[in-house]
């Protein structure tokens, strides 16, 4: 049986301390539920915080690293995908989780749910401003989708996958 696996988006250094505690315990509960945890895999921000706790927790991680090598990787990663495309890496983020979610806003976040909405994925928005969710709501109506759901919580954001994932089978 093929593992869920769940990526958490979010700010590396302009991610704030709110994005870091939601991302550790978002982290954490993905870890309880069993599912994959994936990230950019950088030891900065949201990617290093989600990862620490899903690490703390017992999971699995997965760094999909920006570089041509482990430099600045998250020592909380597991599996290192090193890939040497840059930014264009987010699309390898977003091709391979079953649901996105993204914790803060950066210009990586913003590609990221946007390639999302356009690969058809589900989004949550986690520890976002009321601009940021209006912005990507609206955006998500003008493609004819309903892919983006806002969770005010980790603990609702598990619930909102949880539902996600039952309904996807």
């Amino acid at each position: 049986m093929t593992q869920h696996i769940i990526g958490v988006m979010g700010p590396g250094t302009a991610s704030s301390l709110s994005n870091q505690r939601n991302a550790y315990e978002l982290g954490r509960l993905i870890a309880q539920q069993n599912w994959v945890l994936l990230t950019g895999g950088r030891a900065a921000g949201v990617m290093d915080a989600a990862c620490r706790g899903a690490k703390q927790a017992g999971g699995l991680t997965v760094g999909i690293l920006p570089g041509s090598d482990r430099a600045g990787m998250s020592s909380a990663v597991d599996i290192p995908i090193v890939t040497g495309l840059g930014n264009a890496r987010n699309a390898v983020n977003i091709l391979s989780s079953d649901v996105v979610v993204a914790c803060g806003m950066g210009s990586g976040t913003a590609s990221e749910v946007a390639l999302a909405l356009k690969a058809n994925k589900r989004v949550i928005l986690l520890d976002q401003t009321a601009p940021v969710q209006a912005f990507f709501t609206e955006l998500g109506r003008e493609l004819g989708e309903r892919n983006i759901l806002i969770a005010a919580t980790p603990n609702e954001t598990i619930e909102i996958i949880k539902s996600l994932l039952k309904t996807a089978q």
